[in-house]
């Protein structure tokens, strides 16, 4: 595929301090709403019933979704507002609750005159252990994605330049996340794993045009730039593609539309990490003499 035709910015117009200020501005303030909602919630993300525990039910009925959900949290069993979510069937909805107490949301729904087409449970200890597995595939990803980083390039600078981008693309999507009101669900946790390769593959592809060909700083900057705008633009759309398809409005799968929404948003968060911070740095780098 050819390379996009990606306007010229001039670097040499900008310090690198002015480069730098806008990605580690947001990087900031993604880690102060992971903060906030940590101290509010006591967890940085919200996580869905595949890590708290709950139960999912499938429903057909022509009452409404407010009444549906009435329904539901009137139940002494369920603590908090049920989740319902229509499904594009029309009369069909998914009423999720963090109740494990699957013969009373059965009964109750039978009662107001729903039928119970499935009924799915996840225990709590059960999702406890998922979530610990999440977090710790999360952490060993980054981890060796890191190590990796540092035998690649055996230069700290470079090397940090990278973790700190990966690392922002997955804090960022994570505050989104919390303001747009996606859970923290496996579909998700798998999509944070796909942005730490994104994110590595357009640093790596910017740090070898740099550092390991010949030319001019901002000759090889171009280049690269060019080359990566292609490949991020390429995925961002089929992903905002794959969101759009799988929204409530067409085909309505959440997880894949959340699997999508995070990765439009990680990637356009990786293009501003690339081609300002990790520019930044690099010339740093490169016409200082730090850390060489």
């Amino acid at each position: 595929m050819a390379a996009l035709d990606v306007p010229a910015v001039d670097y040499t117009d900008y310090t690198d301090r002015q480069l730098a200020a806008i990605p580690l501005v947001v990087l900031v303030l993604a880690l102060a709403v992971l903060g906030g909602w940590f101290l509010m919630t006591g967890a940085p993300v919200t996580p869905g019933i595949e890590f708290t525990g709950g139960t999912e039910l499938q429903v057909t009925t022509g009452a409404g979704q407010a009444q549906i959900q009435d329904t539901f949290a009137a139940l002494p069993a369920v603590d908090g507002q049920p989740t319902v979510t229509p499904t594009a069937g029309g009369n069909t909805f998914i009423v999720t609750t963090q109740s494990t107490d699957t013969d009373a949301l059965t009964s109750a729904a039978e009662s107001a005159g729903y039928t119970v087409e499935s009924v799915q449970e996840t225990s709590a200890s059960f999702g406890s252990d998922v979530q610990q597995l999440g977090v710790l595939g999360l952490v060993a990803a980054f981890v060796g994605m890191a190590l990796l980083v540092f035998v690649l390039f055996r230069s700290l600078v470079p090397s940090i330049a990278v973790i700190l981008s990966a690392f922002s693309d997955i804090v960022v999507p994570l505050a989104l996340m919390n303001l747009f009101g996606i859970e923290l669900s496996l579909g998700t946790v798998a999509a944070l794993l796909m942005l730490i390769g994104y994110s590595v593959d357009s640093d790596i592809l910017l740090n070898n045009h740099v550092l390991k060909r010949r030319g001019d700083f901002y000759e090889s900057t171009y280049r690269a730039r060019r080359t990566g705008v292609t490949m991020t633009l390429t995925s961002m759309s089929a992903m905002a593609v794959m969101a759009i398809v799988a929204s409530k409005f067409v085909f309505n799968i959440p997880l894949l539309s959340q699997v999508g929404v995070v990765l439009v948003m990680g990637l356009a968060v990786d293009l501003m990490n690339t081609y300002l911070l990790n520019v930044s740095l690099l010339r740093w780098y490169k016409f200082e003499g730090i850390a060489r």
